[in-house]
């Protein structure tokens, strides 16, 4: 059964033409130009309105008539010589109010960069955006700049021990339906996965915390907590990682793990006394 459009529903894919599950106050138009800022990766040199059009699916008319518009509104700039785009300072200005919330990183970073400089390991603030989880923020021990990842990165949501801590805090059907959709993207991978997330799950459930070694990246592991506002009206999660020889997997466990769950329990704390956060 094709499930409803919920709130947890967060659009994975532009809607084709016959797909009835869109209701009629959906905006396709302005979901096709959020398609063109989303195709822009931060790997990414200038793109052209065929590069554009082979990443988003979109006709190269259309995309054409929207790259115009974005560039007209400041979220995309022109570059005539190359007939290229590139990200404008309108899309920075609003990526920064995202990332820049004063309140969650007030709280959050003493806390992150206290275990950081403990742990001498990377601590990232993270939450979803489709597959992926988004870092928020990043603090890093004094040995860690070499290969941590900077706030605005994103790592894949069924790769990661903050993503595998998001799923379990989600409600079920947001679950249910996050996990069809992965399963749809890896294909043949799904098996493999699938036995990581009810490991990390069943971790989750009896420990508070899960551990990822060598998933994403083959030379590096940590430890995943869920942190929930509101009720549960707000879920992202926290990280602790580090290369695999800082971490054994006793260290992982025993140390790191409860130290990130204690880590969550005070953020949750500290954002509810927030008028943004509480509940």
């Amino acid at each position: 059964m094709k499930p409803t459009r919920k709130s947890f529903d967060v659009l994975l894919e532009l809607p084709g033409r016959d797909n009835d599950d869109v209701d009629s106050q959906f905006v396709t138009a302005l979901a096709r130009g959020l398609e063109i800022l989303r195709a822009f990766e931060p790997k990414d040199g200038p793109l052209g309105n065929q590069e554009l059009a082979e990443r988003t699916g979109l006709p190269k008319p259309t995309v054409s008539r929207i790259t115009y518009t974005l560039t007209k509104l400041g979220y995309l700039e022109h570059l005539p010589r190359l007939s290229k785009y590139r990200i404008g300072l309108g899309v920075m200005a609003l990526g920064h109010t995202c990332v820049g919330d004063a309140a969650m990183r007030r709280a959050a970073r003493p806390h992150m960069q206290a275990l950081a400089t403990h742990a001498e390991a990377s601590v990232a603030l993270g939450g979803r955006d489709r597959l992926s989880m988004v870092y928020l923020d990043v603090c890093q021990g004094r040995q860690t700049a070499g290969f941590s990842l900077d706030a605005g990165a994103r790592i894949p949501v069924y790769r990661s021990a903050m993503g595998f801590a998001y799923l379990w805090a989600i409600p079920d059907k947001a679950r249910d339906f996050l996990l069809d959709a992965i399963r749809k993207r890896l294909g043949e991978e799904w098996a493999d996965t699938k036995k990581q997330l009810d490991t990390a799950f069943k971790s989750l459930q009896q420990d508070g915390f899960c551990v990822a070694e060598a998933i994403y990246e083959r030379t590096i592991s940590g430890v995943g907590v869920p942190l929930v506002l509101q009720g549960g009206a707000s879920i992202y999660a926290v990280s602790c990682f580090a290369p695999n020889f800082q971490f054994s997997a006793g260290r992982l466990r025993e140390e790191i793990g409860p130290r990130l769950v204690a880590l969550a329990g005070s953020l949750k704390t500290d954002l509810e006394g927030c008028t943004r956060y509480a509940e």
